[in-house]
């Protein structure tokens, strides 16, 4: 059976997936702005267009506090104001204050995965500059030990492990509806 579009209000907020790569934040926000008949935004695929190189590239020529630069212009600038799914790059999240810009511009949901799931996910990518090293699950491991605490305040957080994107594209749905519910409630408060 076809999910069906829930009734959102006419200019609804815009909804940020965030968290670790290879937790199916490209793969879900596909689904969602299909499901929704929303424009989708990747941050990563914005940058490259702008940038005119892919982003390992970039990251190789400029670094990262230059990429994490650029996906705050990206979310500052070139995101709309409201109605779009936004799948977040890995890392978007991490500098001071951007979890509070995303919060300020929609509601984000944070997806998890295991180390076991994401070395899967990602072993075959090599568009990954930060999981380019000797050792990819000692990489992933202290990449999620540095970030942990700032995806957990990123937003409602799902497990991505041993489900269906379509079962976790309900959950996000879920809460997404029960966050405009919560905001309606305090607007009229």
């Amino acid at each position: 059976m076809k999910p069906t579009t829930p009734a959102f209000p006419k200019t609804p907020p815009n909804l940020f997936l965030t968290g670790f790569m290879g937790t199916g934040k490209s793969s879900l926000a596909r689904i969602l702005a299909e499901r929704w008949k929303r424009p989708l935004l990747d941050t990563d695929y914005l940058i490259e267009q702008y940038v005119r190189m892919p982003v390992r590239n970039f990251f190789e020529k400029n670094g990262e506090a230059a990429f994490r630069d650029l996906e705050r212009r990206c979310i500052e600038e070139w995101v709309p104001a409201n109605n779009t799914i936004v799948a977040c790059g890995g890392g978007l999240v991490i500098p001071d204050g951007m979890v509070e810009l995303l919060k300020s511009k929609g509601i984000t949901v944070c997806l998890f995965a295991s180390v076991e799931t994401i070395l899967r996910r990602t072993a075959h990518t090599t568009h990954r500059p930060l999981l380019q090293a000797e050792n990819p699950e000692e990489r992933i491991r202290e990449l999620l030990a540095r970030r942990e605490k700032i995806y957990m305040r990123a937003g409602a957080g799902i497990l991505t492990d041993g489900r269906t994107f379509p079962e976790i594209a309900d959950r996000i749905e879920r809460i997404y509806l029960g966050e405009l519910a919560r905001r309606a409630k305090e607007a009229v408060a």
